[in-house]
């Protein structure tokens, strides 16, 4: 087929072009712009948090010694909850100085010690293992919890879901659009989706442990609302004149 179209193109530049010929013009074909939007709310069953060890000493060796022993005390005790070990996996470590630096802006900053920080992320399978698994960390020296987030297995589900919504807004300003302008909608001619992303309820940012060792305290509680999925799209339909009642409707193609 190629080799066929080369041929036929070249044969054909090479015959003589009468003066004053023109060449065809092909038309664009009318079209309607209609922009569409969709969502869809889905409860979250999944969950992530982000459970810190920070700790200090005078050499880079003692403090990442120490942070060593006490993060082994946080994953074992998220293990003990039944997290498998590829739900546990560490996403941030590192070993820094710390400055003393002179008030009167003088001289240079001293190195005081050294602090050695360790994140590790716990993937929850169930939301009611939030609040145990945050108070099993901070109960086995856990100082920071850097990060609470949730999502839904289902959510590109969702996500198609509002798709599906979202041109069939779309599709109806169209016909609503045609109407009006005394015509008809014909089929999509093209079709781009713009995602949002998906939103976290209620995220928890860097809570410390400010728990009394002494005080029993309740399990810490969680409240998960529900993840709304947006989506838009941006379509063009044919659009025909004078044709108001010879339309295809939308969901009728």
């Amino acid at each position: 087929m190629r080799t066929t179209a080369l041929f036929s193109a070249a044969l054909f530049a090479g015959l003589p072009i009468a003066a004053g010929a023109q060449l065809p013009v092909t038309q664009p074909t009318p079209a309607i712009v209609a922009l569409g939007q969709g969502e869809v709310k889905v409860s979250p069953d999944r969950a992530t948090i982000l459970a810190s060890v920070e700790t200090r000493d005078r050499t880079a060796a003692l403090a990442g010694a120490g942070n060593a022993t006490t993060q082994t005390r946080v994953i074992a005790a998220l293990r003990a909850l039944g997290l498998e070990s590829d739900q546990i996996s560490t996403v941030g470590y590192s070993v820094q100085p710390e400055y003393k630096y002179d008030p009167n802006g003088g001289g240079r900053p001293q190195i005081v010690g050294y602090v050695a920080r360790n994140t590790v992320r716990a993937e929850l399978r169930r939301i009611d293992q939030v609040g145990k698994a945050i108070d099993a960390a901070l109960g086995a020296g856990a100082n920071r919890i850097a990060g609470v987030s949730f999502y839904a297995s289902n959510q590109e589900e969702a996500r198609r879901t509002a798709l599906a919504t979202a041109v069939a807004n779309a599709c109806r300003d169209a016909e609503t659009m045609a109407r009006a302008a005394g015509g008809s909608v014909g089929g999509p001619l093209e079709i781009m989706a713009q995602d949002y992303g998906f939103p976290q309820p209620r995220p928890m940012m860097e809570m410390a442990d400010m728990r009394a060792a002494s005080a029993p305290a309740p399990e810490t509680p969680i409240e998960a609302a529900d993840i709304t999925v947006r989506v838009s799209v941006m379509t063009r339909w044919a659009f025909s004149a004078g044709q108001a009642a010879s339309g295809v409707r939308c969901g009728q193609r």
